[in-house]
């Protein structure tokens, strides 16, 4: 087995598996070690499994409003199927199955970029020896060392608890277990309404489970716009979830048949008892135990410190991703691993720009975003304006049926440039990607509201919305 590389990857995920590949792109004699499956938890136990689940959900709710559309049910023979004759019903261990498949496919993709890239793989657990060398442990093998000219950290990160209620995968559930239940708990406590818990939150009340949401901030979903998490908020409540903000869970009691919880709120405490808790609180990284400490690698509260460039205080190690203190998502870490890989070969690289970072949340409605939020706008005294288009104006969305949600644009009011985007409705995520570029090339609300768009779609309101703000809007 060849033993030396010039580069060296820690981690298969959307940061390690984008930089190997990238890496093997540029020349580079690459190898990538993984202790699990690659892809990492992006493509085996996070955004994808979840979207998949999510799209379970989504067309199990088409299926109760088929006369919406004006679709029905018949017999063979055409004649009328009786109304209660037919009842919608969601297998979970199909829709499981599914999402299963799903993430099955999609690592055996990056298997096969893998080889079509000859990258090695190097299956086993990573201890950095120092800048050059790598300790790899397969599982029922002797160690062995590799050497490398430069050592990228792309870890990625596990999920976090709360101090007092460890996650035990059966009352106590983090989003792995969430992903492959092999029963549907009557009711279910979510804590935490980010983007893992949110989604979720929309997945299971799909199901028929009795969700209760609890957010310690003022607002659902906290790092987006609060119209934004108003909307959402109405949504929620429209499928029948509780949700519970300015809310801090102080203590869960498992001893019982279910769970027992302790809620502070603003009117005092409050109980709450359900089959089962989803703890989506956040991640922590995973550096812990891949010799960082012993090798002098500069930390801050668990988090690996690096430069413009990933490159840590120790010569020949990077890092990238969960591990270090930038947002915790995919698309972030395949950003930095391209940026990390293209330096390392001498390119002229800028750094990732972390004010242009798009946000997606895929509940139903959808949320996407980038940019500052009005608040942050308000608090940093830009003098701003804002336009605004409901999708229950949109000619795309009535026909869609999915009138719920806006395109909102913050536009500095003296150079016309989008400070912020925020748009909650039916496929936004799929809309954000043009106004990240129109802010990436200094695009102006003016130059999008003469940019024609296509009729009727869902992205004429990002255009309307240009528009409101400069109270040329026409379909509103």
């Amino acid at each position: 087995m060849e033993n030396k590389f010039d580069i060296v990857v820690i981690g298969a995920g959307p940061g390690g598996y984008v930089a190997a590949i990238r890496a093997s792109q540029l020349g580079f004699n690459t190898a990538v070690i993984e202790k699990a499956e690659l892809g990492g938890v992006c493509l085996n136990w996070g955004c994808i499994p979840t979207t998949a689940l999510l799209k379970s959900a989504q067309v199990y709710n088409y299926t109760k409003h088929l006369a919406d559309y004006g679709v029905e049910l018949r017999n063979a023979d055409g004649s009328p199927v009786e109304a209660d004759a037919v009842v919608s019903y969601a297998d979970i261990k199909k829709v499981v199955e599914r999402e299963r498949g799903v993430s099955a496919q999609m690592s055996k993709g990056i298997e096969f970029l893998f080889k079509k890239n000859k990258i090695t793989v190097l299956k086993g657990t990573a201890k950095i020896l120092s800048g050059s060398q790598v300790e790899v442990t397969p599982e029922a093998e002797a160690a062995y060392t590799v050497e490398a000219d430069h050592i990228i950290v792309a870890t990625g990160s596990r999920p976090n608890s709360l101090p007092f209620a460890p996650i035990d995968g059966e009352k106590i559930i983090s989003y792995r277990q969430a992903l492959v239940p092999e029963t549907l708990p009557k009711s279910m406590a979510i804590i935490g309404s980010g983007a893992i818990g949110s989604e979720f939150t929309y997945f299971y009340r799909s199901m028929g489970v009795d969700v209760t949401l609890i957010e310690f901030m003022d607002q659902i979903v906290p790092l987006e716009d609060k119209d934004v998490a108003d909307q959402l908020s109405r949504s929620f409540r429209k499928m029948g979830i509780k949700v519970m903000v300015s809310s801090g869970v102080k203590a869960i009691d498992t001893t019982g048949e279910g769970c027992k919880l302790s809620i502070e709120t603003k009117k005092g405490m409050v109980e709450l008892e359900v089959d089962r808790v989803l703890s989506a609180v956040g991640v922590i990284p995973n550096t812990n135990g891949i010799g960082l400490e012993e090798l002098g690698v500069e930390m801050n509260r668990g988090k690996i410190v690096v430069d413009d460039f990933f490159r840590t205080n120790v010569p020949g190690i990077y890092a990238i991703g969960d591990v270090i203190a930038t947002p915790a998502l995919a698309h972030v870490a395949s950003a930095e691993g391209i940026a990390c890989i293209e330096k390392i070969a001498g390119m002229d690289v800028q750094p990732v720009d972390y004010s242009n970072i798009p946000g997606a949340t895929y509940t139903s409605p959808e949320i996407a975003s980038v940019g500052l939020t009005e608040k942050k706008v308000k608090e940093m005294g830009v003098e701003y304006k804002v336009g605004k288009f409901p999708f229950t104006a949109s000619g795309k969305a009535t026909t869609a049926g999915e009138k719920d949600g806006f395109v909102k644009l913050i536009i500095d009011a003296n150079t016309d440039k989008i400070l912020g985007a925020h748009l909650i409705g039916a496929n936004v995520t799929e809309m954000l990607s043009g106004i990240v570029l129109a802010r990436n090339v200094g695009a102006t609300a003016k130059d999008i509201i003469k940019t024609i768009h296509p009729h009727p779609t869902m992205s004429e309101a990002i255009m309307e919305a240009a528009a409101a703000a400069h109270g040329e809007v026409i379909h509103m």
